[in-house]
């Protein structure tokens, strides 16, 4: 009569001279009590739990959480101005909130701060430059314009700091109006913030990766509104194409190029900023010299 076999004794698999009782749950490899790692299900080993937390990533912060961090301080000013600046020039003598315009008469409020060449030429009333950016022709074109600034405003600050932010859009404005002084007819009158709105496409389009766009999609949207600019009568296309390429440029300055993913330091994006507006500055002074 033969004995039955003994009890087989396992040993862990990382200390060969201990005993091991336990199995991993996931690999069924022996353990001892000091590779034990507690599961929901029994025990796991530690290179399992080590493959496990490689693979785990963690929980994206949703874009509504971040902008409750970071709240668009600089975005909603901007949309504000816009809309007192509407409102203001709209409640005017002989204005309406419908036409806030009336060109006739020249101690009307818009008169004083749309874009006239003449008038910047002539008046020295280069403050125009910017008060334009700030002025709207009807309900439907401030709509339009602050709509805009409003999707793609709070991402872009949140990514570049609030000055930047600032920075980049009143430079934006400032070269589409630039461009209209400098290559525009000089007896049309403009007014619109759709040049800043442009410029911020650029810098969207410099800065896709680090707000994490899917460049196809941005290229599209950006091209659909190039489209709409040169297909429709009475949008000034040099002040969309000027914002867009001030806008560029800007993105450069506080990105740096789209490849490039460490941070360019402060002092040299404020030394890119102020470059890009001696640049615009200089643009005007050329043209009002040879006017």
């Amino acid at each position: 009569m033969t004995e039955p076999p003994g009890e087989v004794v396992s040993h862990c698999y990382r200390h060969p001279h201990r005993e091991a009782l336990v199995r991993c749950t996931r690999c069924d490899r022996p353990i001892c009590p000091d590779c034990m790692r507690p599961a929901s299900v029994g025990f796991h080993c530690p290179d399992d739990v080590a493959r496990e937390a490689k693979t785990v990533r963690a929980p994206r912060t949703s874009v509504g959480a971040r902008l409750m961090q970071s709240p668009p301080y600089v975005t909603v000013t901007l949309i504000a101005l816009n809309a007192v600046a509407y409102v203001w020039t709209g409640t005017r003598p002989g204005a309406s909130l419908r036409d806030p315009t009336t060109p006739s008469s020249p101690d009307a409020l818009f008169y004083k701060w749309q874009l006239f060449p003449p008038a910047i030429h002539d008046g020295h009333r280069y403050y125009e430059l910017i008060t334009s950016a700030f002025l709207h022709l009807s309900l439907l074109h401030i709509l339009s314009n602050m709509l805009a600034l409003a999707f793609i405003g709070p991402a872009l600050e949140q990514l570049m700091g609030r000055w930047r932010f600032a920075a980049v859009y009143l430079l934006s404005g400032l070269g589409g109006s630039a461009f209209i002084y400098a290559f525009g007819a000089k007896l049309v009158v403009t007014a619109g913030a759709s040049g800043a709105v442009f410029g911020l496409f650029g810098a969207c389009l410099v800065l896709y990766r680090k707000l994490g766009l899917d460049l196809q999609y941005l290229i599209g949207i950006i091209a659909l509104n190039f489209v709409f600019t040169f297909s429709v009568h009475g949008i000034s296309k040099l002040g969309h194409i000027g914002g867009f390429i001030t806008g560029l440029a800007a993105g450069l300055a506080v990105g740096g190029l789209p490849s490039v993913r460490t941070r360019v330091p402060t002092r040299i994006q404020a030394s890119g900023l102020s470059v890009l507006a001696g640049v615009l500055v200089l643009l005007v002074g050329v043209r009002s010299a040879t006017w």
